[in-house]
């Protein structure tokens, strides 16, 4: 291979935080991943991802916005999206009860992706969480637990 070629392919795709850009980060999603057997699970996982950053973070205020990155591989898919921070906690997984109206969001996207990762962005301001897809597993396989 040349040292100058890559099989990467990296996009990137900023969102004011309305909730109607939701819409647009799951058709930016779905675009970019057309004909990918994993394009369906990368919509939903970018739409409770996107989601999460409104509602539960500064990224919903009036001059919010959160930050999405959608990483190619003939390996793996990598979807993160940052947010604004602004709370006093950062996300986490929970496993919640099937009547919980709240707090399962994460918890599916755990169960969807083969590896979800949430790390804090420049010096806390905010967070971002990272789901892997990887292109060589069935679902429901985790080869990585």
């Amino acid at each position: 291979m040349h040292e100058y070629t890559s099989t990467v392919r990296v996009w990137g795709l900023s969102c004011p935080g309305f909730p109607e850009e939701v819409s647009r980060a799951r058709r930016w999603t779905r675009d970019i991943l057309r004909g990918s057997p994993l394009a369906e699970d990368a919509v939903l996982i970018v739409s409770e991802l996107s989601s999460n950053a409104i509602l539960h973070t500064a990224s919903g205020q009036a001059s919010g916005s959160f930050h999405l990155a959608l990483a190619v591989t003939p390996q793996v898919i990598a979807l993160s999206v940052t947010d604004d921070g602004g709370t006093g906690t950062g996300p986490k997984i929970e496993h919640q009860d099937h009547e919980a109206e709240h707090g399962r969001g994460l918890g599916m996207v755990s169960v969807i992706a083969h590896r979800v990762v949430i790390h804090s962005s420049q010096v806390g301001l905010g967070y971002t969480v990272t789901a892997e897809l990887f292109t060589d597993a069935r679902r429901g396989e985790h080869p990585c637990r």
